[in-house]
């Protein structure tokens, strides 16, 4: 279980980005095989980014629009499945599309990096910031017991550092990870130190690394084969028992949080992502009304923090768990806490972004 250090930057290669402009840099970086994807608002920016960068002429990396978002995940499929480090993009309808794809994925044990820049539903519903795709991406929206790594990057920097990280992730463990941003990440604009580059495999290296991908062999005469499909029911409950100790293995080992201001605290906002950032200030209004207020920061959604939260509500007055939808990792939070304090939630719906005093106020009326 890791806290994580929001300020170990360099000062090398520091850039003005956009978040959705670091994520496509920070792919090319880190040794990125392929982008497959298609454009949506608000994160269309990726591949327009990658199209003016041109990386297949540098360093050889893919990039194609695909006709759907659907055709995307299944591309995602096929290069992930041959060892290749290979992402999409999408928002959140595009990643609904994705999910068939995904769970095909994560059944097959093939590790690929799906990032979602969410936006307001449900169906279409606005081109504005949203967090309502937590459940989405925590709870598996396709088929089938199966879980998807999640980190939800709070900063333009995180967008660029946390590329990789999935990636490492996801190939250590087998299985996708998802980058939960949204939109407010996605077009702010900051500072960014930009990772070194990282030099992509050779063939010769995946089949040496990654004997399951489909350039290495299962025999002397027989490729590798992926599928999630087995019509013998002992032997698919035998792979699922296999998945769900792999998944309880994330879930002991890749836990990630921050905690800012919690230790001398009497309430803690519980908040992840853009929604994170607004509630520092709120913190910073609170605290000058002499109202003690931390914050918690769930960095991996999936797998959440719940031991930590569980530890730091102990002697705690209150929680409200801040997000922009209707009330989704408030559930996590209250599992966690399994009622030792009390916890509310406060959040604003269709696209709009709660102000730092709204919060405050919240947090006044329903726990103070």
């Amino acid at each position: 279980m890791t806290e994580m250090n929001k300020n170990n930057t360099s000062n090398e290669d520091v850039v003005l980005l956009k978040g959705n402009e670091a994520i496509a840099h920070a792919a090319i970086r880190c040794g990125c095989d392929a982008f497959f994807g298609y454009p949506i608002t608000p994160q269309s920016e990726i591949i327009e980014t990658l199209s003016l960068l041109k990386p297949w002429e540098t360093t050889g990396m893919v990039v194609l629009q695909a006709e759907s978002e659907v055709s995307s995940i299944n591309m995602v499929y096929g290069g992930a499945g041959a060892g290749k480090r290979v992402f999409t993009s999408s928002s959140s309808p595009g990643v609904a599309l994705m999910q068939e794809g995904i769970t095909y994925m994560a059944g097959a044990e093939i590790p690929g990096v799906i990032v979602n820049v969410q936006r307001g539903g449900p169906g279409l519903g606005t081109i504005q910031p949203s967090q309502s795709d937590y459940y989405q991406a925590t709870r598996g929206g396709g088929n089938g017991d199966y879980n998807v790594i999640v980190l939800a990057p709070a900063s333009v920097q995180e967008m660029a550092d946390f590329m990789d990280l999935a990636f490492e992730l996801a190939f250590k463990y087998r299985t996708p990870a998802m980058l939960l941003s949204d939109g407010v990440i996605g077009q702010m604009m900051e500072k960014v130190v930009l990772p070194p580059y990282k030099e992509r495999k050779t063939e010769e290296e995946i089949k040496r690394d990654y004997p399951w991908a489909t350039t290495g062999r299962s025999s002397d005469r027989c490729p590798n084969i992926h599928t999630s499909l087995e019509l013998q029911p002992e032997k698919m409950e035998e792979r699922n028992i296999n998945l769900q100790k792999k998944y309880q293995q994330i879930k002991d080992t890749e836990v990630r949080y921050e905690s800012v201001g919690c230790d001398d605290a009497d309430y803690v906002i519980v908040a992840f992502g853009s929604a994170a950032r607004l509630s520092e200030k709120a913190i910073e209004l609170a605290r000058e009304e002499g109202i003690k207020v931390g914050l918690f920061r769930p960095i991996t959604l999936w797998p959440f923090p719940e031991k930590e939260i569980k530890t730091l509500a102990a002697g705690k007055k209150g929680i409200l768990v801040v997000e922009i939808n209707a009330g989704q990792m408030v559930d996590d939070v209250r599992l966690s806490t399994m009622g030792c304090v009390p916890v509310e939630h406060f959040g604003r719906l269709g696209g709009i972004v709660p102000e730092p005093n709204e919060i405050v106020n919240a947090l006044k009326e329903k726990l103070i």
